[in-house]
């Protein structure tokens, strides 16, 4: 099959995004703030409970490894990963990523994941609408995909907070827990640029 991605039609290099408290920069694998935050993200029980990455992240050296092949995909335009910092001190919070991003179908797919520390404040809500409004009015992307695993109601929420409609379940679309050999249903949730963009949330 024809690879039809192409690098957007904005600078490879990942943008910096600012706003609801919120500051979205590129990561950096030469960081050690960024592989510790990195690590200690995909070790995090929840996120391990929702997610089976591709390749398992163990130590120091996988996360850097990681998040080098993160760097790549950017510099490639078939992805932009964000790392999520507080706008005033720079603390790391967690992740927002537009993955898969195809400009020929003008489609892309969205993940997030916030550090245990910083959940309950709405900062994968925050990120999410950020990373979606410069996807939709900067890189000029018609839609925009968002999948959880059934179940996952948290997440389930903030993609309807940020406008992404349910729209199906598809059946064994991604890897149960900890598992590459068995698979689990997904939730399916999309928003089209031509959707209004919701208002951020007041308060948590």
């Amino acid at each position: 099959m024809t690879d039809t991605r192409e690098s957007p039609s904005t600078s490879c290099a990942t943008p910096v995004l600012e706003g609801h408290g919120l500051r979205l920069r590129a990561w950096d694998p030469e960081s050690a703030d960024d592989v510790e935050a990195w690590l200690r993200g995909h070790l995090d029980p929840e996120f391990r409970r929702w997610n089976t990455p591709l390749r398992t992240v163990a130590d120091t050296a996988g996360a850097r490894a990681s998040l080098e092949g993160r760097k790549a995909d950017a510099a490639a335009g078939h992805a932009l990963p964000f790392c999520v910092t507080d706008a005033a001190d720079g603390t790391i919070l967690g992740q927002v990523a537009v993955n898969m991003i195809d400009r020929v179908l003008s489609f892309a797919r969205v993940g997030y994941w916030v550090l245990p520390e910083a959940r309950g404040r709405h900062v994968a809500t925050g990120a999410l609408l950020l990373a979606a409004r410069w996807t939709f009015t900067e890189v000029g992307l018609h839609r925009l995909e968002l999948g959880h695993a059934l179940g996952h109601e948290a997440s389930c929420r903030i993609a309807e907070r940020c406008g992404f409609r349910h729209e199906g379940t598809l059946r064994g679309a991604m890897w149960e827990e900890g598992r590459r050999d068995a698979f689990r249903d997904v939730h399916l949730h999309a928003r089209l640029a031509t959707d209004p963009e919701p208002e951020f949330p007041e308060s948590p």
